[in-house]
């Protein structure tokens, strides 16, 4: 299938991002995390989860909020269970992209059971495919690099008939910064992937970004600094 029927089969969707430590959501640049600061926006008042979270999806119209908690991802705790509640309350109707560092099943299970929300599998976090495999659609796959460097097994990057339905091309290094996202590695993934729908994430700036993505076959991608800023709304 070409770039351009993938890109007129559904709209684009923008995918509103939070990223929580310690409880509040801080603002993420370049994949430096233990650098991140709590979040200043024109968006709301503070750096609440809730707050930020209803503030992103004032601006943009979504139906999916993806939530990346730091906390976890780095230090192996738990979901911040409170702050998704929180961010569930003040966005009835809204999907949750949760990403808490999920590295076994008993963990995701648990997860799954709160009831709040599905759960991003991030290659950076795996051993090898099989919580990918075994998760099947109930998740979304995050294919992380930094640079050129591949976070995670070879194996959930090149097969792929270990993806689910929707992925997610991470771009680390671009997070934040204002340069654009990789339209290669985002190319090459919706090239490969058939019928499934490649978000990308890291550096998208505005509507021009947007367009790119969209002719490259993007299915819509994960947005934060270019709302905050103003230059995506």
């Amino acid at each position: 299938m070409s770039h351009a029927l993938k890109a007129r089969a559904a709209p684009f969707r923008l995918v509103p991002v939070i990223d929580l430590r310690r409880g509040v959501v801080v603002r993420a640049r370049a994949g430096e995390r233990d650098a991140y600061a709590p979040i200043v926006t024109p968006l709301a008042r503070g750096s609440a989860p809730a707050d930020i979270a209803r503030g992103l999806l004032d601006a943009v119209a979504a139906d999916t909020l993806y939530v990346a908690d730091l906390d976890a991802i780095m230090d192996g705790t738990a979901p911040d269970r409170a702050s998704l509640e929180a961010v569930a309350r003040a966005c009835p109707g809204v999907g949750l992209w949760v990403d808490a560092g999920f590295a076994d099943a008993d963990g995701v299970e648990r997860f799954l059971g709160m009831g709040l929300g599905r759960p991003v599998i991030g290659s950076e976090s795996q051993r090898d495919e099989s919580l990918v495999r075994m998760l099947g659609n109930r998740a979304v796959l995050s294919l992380d690099s930094r640079g050129d460097e591949r976070l995670g097994p070879d194996g959930l990057h090149d097969d792929v008939g270990a993806w689910p339905d929707e992925v997610i091309v991470m771009t680390l290094a671009r997070v934040g910064t204002g340069t654009g996202p990789d339209l290669t590695r985002i190319a090459q993934a919706v090239d490969r992937a058939g019928d499934r729908s490649i978000f990308a994430a890291g550096g998208v700036r505005g509507p021009q970004d947007v367009a790119r993505l969209t002719e490259a076959g993007a299915a819509g991608a994960l947005v934060a600094s270019a709302i905050h800023d103003g230059t995506l709304r």
